[in-house]
């Protein structure tokens, strides 16, 4: 990864309109679970991985992919269906081998949300031949 020029500051953003697929009441796997018609946490999530994957993009090189490390996350507020929601994320520093993000997430209204999230830059081929090693190579689980 070419990120001699990659400064302290760079921000991207994501957004999107909340579906029915994006509310809590969407994600459940279980009748018994009942979750509200908000947009899910787990939504919100993947909105920030996608902010600060953007930040990233222009640096790779052939074959490199950024993935999502830690996410520390606070969910402040609700938000309804069909709201326009944005998350704007900031590189902030590299620990390692990882990027750090401040990443902020607002609606219509106001900003609902926040999070620290780390990346990390790997090679993609690589990834995907340990993921599909790690499942071969586990026990299967029976139900």
């Amino acid at each position: 990864m070419t990120t001699s020029t990659l400064s302290i500051d760079t921000s991207s953003s994501a957004s999107f309109r909340v579906k029915l697929t994006d509310l809590a009441s969407a994600i459940s796997t279980d009748p018994q679970d009942e979750f509200l018609p908000v947009f899910a946490t787990s939504r919100l999530v993947a909105l920030m991985e996608i902010a600060s994957a953007r930040v990233l993009k222009p640096y790779l090189e052939p074959g490199q992919l950024y993935v999502g490390v830690t996410v520390g996350v606070l969910h402040t507020a609700p938000t309804p269906g069909d709201a326009l929601v944005t998350a704007e994320a900031t590189y902030k520093a590299k620990e390692g081998k990882m990027f750090v993000f401040d990443v902020l997430a607002s609606n219509e209204g106001a900003r609902f949300g926040a999070a620290v999230h780390k990346r990390d830059v790997v090679d993609a081929q690589r990834l995907l031949v340990g993921a599909k090693k790690r499942v071969a190579d586990s026990p299967s689980q029976s139900v």
